[in-house]
C-alpha cells in the first residue's frame, strides 16, 4: 500500500485497531500506525496532513 491508497490503509487500520475511534486519533499516532502496517510500503517522507486527513476520513466512514 502507498499513501494514496486511503481506503485500503483505512481498512487495514480498522483491522489492526478495531477498538480505536478514528475520530479521536492524533495525526502523529495515525502516521506511526500506518508506517507499522505490514502491507504498507511507501516513503515516510511523502506524508502530509492532507493525506492523513483522507485516510482518517475513510477510516471514520468504515468505523
Amino acid at each position: 500500500m502507498k499513501w494514496i491508497d486511503s481506503l485500503d490503509v483505512a481498512l487495514s487500520l480498522l483491522e489492526a485497531h478495531p477498538d480505536v475511534d478514528p475520530a479521536k486519533i492524533r495525526f502523529t499516532d495515525l502516521r506511526e500506525w500506518i508506517l507499522a502496517l505490514d502491507d504498507f510500503d511507501d516513503d515516510p517522507n511523502h506524508c502530509n496532513e492532507r493525506i492523513l486527513e483522507a485516510i482518517q476520513a475513510c477510516w471514520i466512514n468504515e468505523y
